[in-house]
C-alpha cells in the first residue's frame, strides 16, 4: 500500500522513487547499503510491526550511512531518527479505549463506524540534523509538535 501511494505521489512530483522491501534484519543491512548505489538523496519508513522491532538497528543504520530519513512513528526520533510524521498512538490508543467502553457498554462492535486517525504528529530531531549537515525550514519548525534539541 505504501510503495503503491509513494510511487503515485513521486510521479506526480517528477521524482524518482525506489522501494526497498525488507523482512530480515540481514535485508536492512542490504537496503541500506543499496541507497547508496542508488545514490539515494532520502528515506521514508513507513509504521510497520516489524520495522518499529527494529527500531534502533534502522535509526543505526540510517546514521552510519549519513541518509535523511522520515519515519511514520515519533518513537523513531526520539531514538535519534531525523524526523517522523505519522498518527499519533495516544490518540489512537485513546480512540481505541472509547470503542472498548461502548463494546462493554453493549453496542455491537460491527455497528460501530470505522475510525482514522485524525491527529498527526510531526516531530524534528535537530541533533540528527546538525550531524547531518541539515537545516530545517524555519516554517517547519514553527510546524512541528515537538522538536528534539
Amino acid at each position: 500500500m505504501y510503495a503503491k501511494e509513494a510511487s503515485n505521489a513521486a510521479k506526480a512530483l517528477g521524482i524518482a522513487v525506489h522501494v526497498l522491501n525488507a523482512s530480515t534484519e540481514h535485508n536492512l543491512d542490504e537496503a541500506f547499503v543499496s541507497l547508496k548505489e542508488l545514490s539515494a538523496s532520502g528515506l521514508a519508513v513507513p509504521a510497520e510491526p516489524f520495522f518499529d522491532s527494529q527500531r534502533d538497528r534502522i535509526v543505526a543504520l540510517a546514521a552510519r550511512q549519513a541518509v535523511p530519513v522520515i519515519y511514520g512513528l515519533r518513537e523513531y526520533a526520539v531514538a535519534g531518527g531525523l524526523m517522523s510524521y505519522g498518527a499519533s498512538l495516544p490518540d489512537s490508543y485513546r480512540r481505541i479505549a472509547m470503542y472498548v467502553g461502548r463494546i462493554l457498554r453493549g453496542e455491537k462492535p460491527s455497528a460501530l463506524p470505522v475510525m482514522q486517525a485524525t491527529k498527526f504528529d510531526l516531530v524534528l530531531n535537530m541533533k540528527t540534523a546538525k550531524a547531518l549537515g541539515l537545516t530545517f525550514p524555519i516554517t517547519l519548525l514553527g510546524r512541528a509538535d515537538e522538536v528534539i534539541e
